[in-house]
This record gives structure tokens, C-alpha cells and sequence, in this order.
């Protein structure tokens, strides 16, 4: 498969050889996304991935109707998924979760308020983000390919407007054109088209649940018109994933009314970091903003 899911794989590639490693942390989810290794999964089989990772202490001890609700798919698709990983059905799938994630010591979850609990599992997706940087390739990569395009554009629309809109701020200190794109429409291609033509050959995105169609229409558009896109997502089996030449997944969490993106954000901030790493005039650039913003009184100290 040509796409380079980076940090992930076909399902999340890579993660069993760093757990073999030992660059990554022997966690759960590590376990199971290398189970996922290497497999053609559909948009539905990706879903079912997801959510095993996402709760990947309790999978071992979900039933096939448990996981399918836990998905939001069918039963059967949940049998499809445990045949199209090699397995005879679900049980077998099942009775090998099992073996390969054995049960964690559970957390006295009723010790902490709901907003605490938030606050805990954010900690967690920040503890797998660092795991999945142990090996640092994937984002030097990334650095490199964006640090190359004049301009860059950034792309990311609705929930993921916000993670955008900081990287952007942050990398027109250092970048020499970079240009947001962070309102949908039919304007959007309009502004990728004059991108190309003024020379981009990368395209950075941000994508969210709920993922908008518009972002892997977009996504799809921009390979279409020769740009290489890198994004960073929730997930390497996000809908975005297919349109991604390369992938960097960050977990949002879910535990209030509307989700957190603190691993998102802190992801796109270590991005920003390998394309300042890239950017030979990047120090220089810094400098001289600073002495500008002095000579304004541009910042209350």
C-alpha cells in the first residue's frame, strides 16, 4: 500500500516492531494495533480497530454484540472483521485478545469525579503519544516535506479549525508562506489551486471527529493536484486515512459533552518543531520578530 500512515500502520505499521523493540511501551494498544498490521481493513474494519484501541483493557472481555455497540457496526460486521485478521470468528479472535492483552490492574474510576476522569484519560493520550514518538522518523519526515513548500498550505475545517489556526500562527514566524485554510465551500480548491501554482508541494491537515466529507474531498483534491498531504488525526484508521500520504495519529478524548484535543495539539506543536528543524533561516526569523514586537511594545511583560 503506498500510503505511509507514519506514526500508524495499514493499521498503524510499524507498532509491532517498536513494541518488539522496545521503543515503545509493552501497552495494550500497542499490542493490538500490531494484530492490526499489514491487514487491508474497509472503512467499517477500521472503525472496529478504533474503538478496540481506544478501549483496549476491556476488548478481551467484550462479546461480538458488546464490540459491535461499542463500534457502532453490525454484529456480523464484527465477525467479517475477526475472519479479515485471520481468525475463524470472533470467539477465536477473542480467546487470542486474551493471551496478547492480558487484563490491567483496574482503576478505582469512582474515586474521581467525571471532570477528573477527563482530565486522567487526556493524561493517557498524551502518555501514548509520547510512547508513539520514541521512534521520531515519522514527524522528521513530516518536518522535512512541509519545511519544503512555498507556500504551505494548512488545512482544517469545523472542530479542527482551532489546531489549524494555532499551527499556522505559530509557523508564519518561521515559514515564509504559509496560507490557513480553515472555511470549507467551494472556495477551498479555488485557494489550493492558487497554492500549487504559486508553487506548494505539501499540504498539512488537521482532521477531527466528526470528520466533515468536505475534509477528505479536499484531502482527495489535493492529491489529485500533486501535493503530498501529511495530517494529524485522531486516528490511523480515521475516514482521512486513505487520502493521507502520511499519518500521524493523536487520541482526542471523550469523556465530556464535546471532545479534547490535547495530544492533537501538542502533536502539531513537536510537527512545527521538526519543520523549525528544517528551516535553516528558522532561528534568524524568530529573532527578528522578537525585535520587531520590542520595538512596538507589541507584548505587556
Amino acid at each position: 500500500m503506498s500510503v505511509d500512515r507514519g506514526i500508524g500502520a495499514d493499521a498503524t505499521e510499524g507498532a509491532a516492531s517498536q513494541v518488539a523493540s522496545g521503543a515503545v511501551s509493552d501497552s495494550p494498544a500497542n499490542r493490538l494495533q500490531a494484530l492490526f498490521e499489514g491487514h487491508r481493513l474497509t472503512p467499517t474494519q477500521r472503525r472496529i480497530a478504533h474503538s478496540m484501541v481506544r478501549r483496549a483493557a476491556d476488548v478481551p472481555f467484550l462479546s461480538s454484540v458488546e464490540l459491535a455497540e461499542l463500534a457502532g457496526v453490525s454484529q456480523p460486521s464484527v465477525t467479517r472483521f475477526a475472519v479479515a485478521l485471520g481468525f475463524d470468528g470472533y470467539p477465536a479472535l477473542r480467546r487470542h485478545l486474551r493471551e496478547v492483552v492480558p487484563a490491567e490492574p483496574a482503576a478505582e474510576a469512582g474515586a474521581f469525579n467525571e471532570y477528573q476522569q477527563a482530565v486522567k484519560a487526556e493524561i493517557e493520550n498524551l502518555r501514548h503519544l509520547a510512547d508513539l514518538l520514541a521512534d521520531p522518523r515519522p514527524v522528521q519526515k513530516a518536518g522535512r516535506i512541509l519545511a519544503a513548500s512555498r507556500p504551505l498550505p494548512v488545512l482544517g475545517l469545523r472542530a479542527a479549525a482551532s489546531q489549524a489556526y494555532g499551527f499556522a500562527y505559530f509557523a508564519a514566524k518561521v515559514h515564509p508562506d504559509v496560507r490557513l485554510l480553515d472555511e470549507g465551500g467551494t472556495m477551498v480548491q479555488d485557494r489550493i489551486d492558487a497554492a500549487v501554482r504559486a508553487g506548494a508541494s505539501a499540504l498539512l491537515c488537521f482532521a477531527l471527529p466528526r470528520h466533515p466529507r468536505e475534509v477528505v474531498d479536499t484531502l482527495a483534491y489535493a492529491k489529485d493536484m500533486g501535493l503530498t498531504t501529511v495530517t494529524v488525526a485522531d486516528s490511523a484508521f480515521a475516514p482521512v486515512a486513505g487520502h493521507s500520504d502520511l499519518l500521524l495519529p493523536a487520541a482526542v478524548g471523550t469523556g465530556l459533552a464535546f471532545d479534547t484535543a490535547c495530544a492533537p495539539m501538542l502533536l502539531g506543536r513537536v510537527l512545527l518543531e521538526a519543520v523549525c528543524d528544517d528551516l535553516p533561516e528558522a532561528q534568524a526569523r524568530l529573532e527578528e520578530f522578537d525585535a520587531k514586537a520590542a520595538a512596538r511594545g507589541l507584548f505587556v511583560e
